[in-house]
């Protein structure tokens, strides 16, 4: 185990186990060899075991927790996570844990809170607050969709949506939205500052200056009438959202929108503020991902396989972003590289196929697409990538059928114009 060499400790525990049955000790042990060498599901097994055999194990139930959380298996973390986070206040790992399993669960308040307080106590942790940022995010989602059952098309929402897309750089979309909710409510503030804004990104720094000059022109907010507003404006975002908690009009889900909008952009602020290491650069890149600025993304990636050579996931995810910036030739060379020690992985042929496809080298790309359909025939992207190819080569008969497959995940209207 201390060598690193955790296949052969998994072989001499499983005999120990045998000559030693129902310890303890050497249950938990098999379970964290089979945890490090890779083999979660199996030691999830050992664990379990290991728990049962000693109900106050804290090690084990912690292990059998984080297990389930890297399987994906929040739901069963849970139980665990909590008995050591009440056990052992302390257990900063185990909050974190806790904190992780919640949001994966959609708890977002539970996590935002959980995320808060390890903020203060482990400042300098990126996954705090690469939590608390999507905490909020996922406030903010909730309490945004909250307004679209009860005010769907008005001003708060377009407003709102207009700033989604804002955020990911798609301007004319932005523009037009906020254009309507300012037909909607030409006394709402802030849109005229949100056209200035895409005034000055798209280069036109004179239609921003009249822009801005309107916003002047607003009358200011009377604070006995519109208190949210009046906090968000004074960054009492916090207060706001507790403000906003028991009522349920559009105009407190919106300010409760954006000031947990607020609070998540301040959380990913103080993420990049920490020093580079390949932890932070990774959350950065997942963080520009999300946001569809690939360009950054890929910059972030490039700065973390600095620090970690040899991880063949940051590789893949470079070569992943690279791919959506158009720099084709560099995301091939990646995903050849990772195929030769991985060949019959469907997402690598996958990747590598519609890599080459962009490229317009579809009969290169056929051999690659085919294997990743067999090797996982429900694998929706790799068959929209197989039906264009086929296309390419002017096969459509054998198009057809794949693109079927693979209308549910048609973004864009173009498989079913295809």
């Amino acid at each position: 185990m201390a060598a690193g060499k955790f296949a052969e400790a998994v072989r001499i525990y499983r005999e120990l186990n045998q000559a030693l049955p129902n310890n303890p000790g050497l249950v938990m042990n098999l379970g964290l060899a089979l945890n490090y060498s890779g083999r979660k599901r199996e030691a999830a097994v050992e664990f379990e075991k290991a728990v049962k055999l000693d109900p106050r194990n804290m090690t084990a139930l912690l292990f059998l927790g984080t297990t389930y959380l890297d399987l994906g298996e929040a739901a069963k973390a849970l139980g665990p996570l909590e008995k050591v986070a009440k056990t052992q206040p302390d257990n900063l790992d185990a909050e974190e844990a806790l904190a992780e399993a919640r949001l994966a669960l959609n708890q977002f308040k539970a996590s935002a809170e959980e995320f808060q307080n390890l903020s203060h106590l482990s400042p300098s942790d990126p996954n705090v607050w690469y939590g608390l940022g999507l905490s909020y995010d996922g406030l903010a989602q909730q309490s945004f969709d909250q307004l679209a059952k009860i005010a769907p098309g008005s001003a708060y929402w377009l407003d709102l949506a207009a700033e989604s897309r804002l955020g990911t750089q798609q301007y004319f979309s932005a523009f037009y939205l906020y254009r309507q909710a300012q037909e909607k409510m030409p006394a709402l503030r802030g849109v005229h500052n949100a056209l200035a804004e895409i005034y000055r990104r798209t280069g036109h720094a004179d239609w921003a200056v009249i822009e801005d000059e309107k916003e002047r022109q607003l009358a200011p907010a009377d604070c006995a009438r519109e208190k949210l507003e009046c906090d968000f404006r004074a960054g009492k975002f916090d207060e706001l959202a507790a403000a906003a908690e028991g009522q349920a009009s559009p105009e407190s889900y919106y300010w409760r929108t954006h000031a947990y909008n607020r609070l998540a952009l301040d959380a990913y602020t103080r993420l990049a503020e920490l020093p580079s290491s390949a932890a932070v650069e990774v959350l950065m890149a997942k963080m520009e991902t999300k946001r569809r600025q690939y360009i950054e993304a890929a910059k972030h990636w490039e700065a973390a396989i600095k620090f970690s050579p040899n991880d063949s996931i940051i590789k893949e995810q470079l070569a992943i972003s690279l791919s959506r910036t158009a720099d084709l030739d560099r995301a091939r060379e990646l995903f050849e590289d990772l195929l030769k020690a991985n060949p019959e992985s469907p997402e690598l042929n996958y990747f590598l196929g519609d890599v080459l496809l962009k490229s317009q080298k579809p009969s290169e790309a056929l051999p690659f697409l085919n294997k990743a359909t067999l090797k996982k025939p429900v694998f929706l992207p790799a068959q929209a990538s197989l039906a264009r190819t086929y296309l390419a080569l002017g096969q459509a008969d054998k198009a057809i059928p794949h693109l079927k497959a693979a209308l549910s995940i048609d973004e864009d209207g173009s498989l079913h114009y295809q």
